[in-house]
């Protein structure tokens, strides 16, 4: 296990920062709070006086250097990842350290594996693009449903959420990413149908079923890396797309003190092949907070040396995925019967 417990969180200041950093000063972490708006970042330090502030800038390469100096690992949680990515992994590629980010965006993941494989792993450091609910959760469920199966005939995973209140920067990234959405059809990546499909999708308990329609996010890209599958789609329900559509749905409320919403989710992965069918489902509140202790326990591991692989990684590439899930308590895991 390594002694340095320091880890970068760039973009801080924003709704799933927070979470992150609070997340890793429960673990025991050491947080640098880092960003490119002086005040945001200063005003940060009347919620973690404690903690290092440093001021940077994607376009200031030699700022996110000393950002970084002295760090095990950044977080990057700065979006549209479509502009902040490859800056900041270049500059932890200068470093040495690890990578991880909380895109959703699958131009911006499937740009990190592109781009910085060989470099990364020649660096011996972990790049992980999409650790989040979108991304890695989703991709760890699909993982942990093939269990040992070699490659499936089709792989769905559907989203249900009782509302969706989005923040700024998810507002931000929907008006910068512009790119046409992909799914795995025939074995390769391929542009989603237009208009998208739709279909029934019986979720568990409480959300019953509902119509759901085609919204692959990340996860498309992070399984593509790691999963042979014939298809894959992802699809979400109509209640959060149209608050996510509304542009006077108002950005999360706090329902505890801890700043999560009341929002709910369910998740479920189902995995095909040779007439079989596997299934795995989680459930749990408020998609932004849960991204925190996924993307902390992903860091924890990389740093202890628990995960399979260096370089530009998947979560489900990197981890046994159903021991990563099941050691979350903000998640509930489950294998029912498909």
């Amino acid at each position: 296990m390594s002694s340095n417990r320091t880890v970068a969180v760039y973009g801080a200041y924003g709704h799933t920062a927070r979470f992150v950093v609070a997340e890793l000063c429960r673990h025991g972490w050491s947080p640098v709070l880092s960003g490119r708006d002086a005040d945001k970042l200063a005003a940060l330090g009347n919620v973690f006086p404690d903690l290092e502030r440093r001021l940077a800038s994607v376009e200031d390469p030699a700022s996110l250097d000393r950002a970084f100096e002295g760090a095990v690992g950044v977080i990057n949680c700065a979006g549209p990842f479509l502009d902040t990515a490859v800056p900041v992994i270049e500059a932890a590629l200068r470093a040495g350290i690890h990578y991880l980010d909380v895109c959703a965006e699958q131009r911006a993941a499937l740009d990190v594996f592109e781009r910085f494989a060989g470099a990364a792993k020649l660096a011996g450091v972990t790049v992980m693009p999409a650790m989040a609910f979108y991304g890695g959760l989703t991709d760890l469920l699909a993982t942990a449903a093939l269990g040992d199966w070699p490659d499936a005939d089709a792989i769905e995973i559907a989203v249900a959420l009782d509302s969706w209140h989005p923040t700024t920067g998810t507002r931000r990234t929907g008006e910068r990413n512009h790119y046409r959405r992909l799914v795995i059809a025939g074995g390769k990546l391929e542009p989603l149908a237009d208009p998208p499909p739709s279909r029934e999708w019986t979720f568990p308990t409480p959300f019953g079923t509902q119509e759901v329609v085609a919204l692959p996010l990340a996860e498309i890209v992070t399984l593509s890396q790691h999963v042979r599958s014939a298809e894959v789609h992802s699809y979400m329900n109509l209640a959060p797309l149209k608050d996510l559509r509304d542009p006077h749905t108002p950005t999360p409320v706090p329902a505890d003190a801890d700043g999560r919403s009341s929002q709910i989710f369910a998740v479920d992965a189902r995995v095909s092949r040779n007439g079989q069918t596997r299934r795995a489902t989680v459930h749990g509140r408020d998609i932004y907070a849960v991204t925190a202790p996924l993307v902390v326990e992903a860091m924890q591991r990389i740093v202890d040396r628990r995960s399979k692989a260096t370089g530009v990684v998947a979560a489900g590439a990197a981890f046994d995925a159903a021991d990563f899930l099941e050691s979350l308590p903000a998640l509930h895991l489950a294998f029912p019967d498909a």
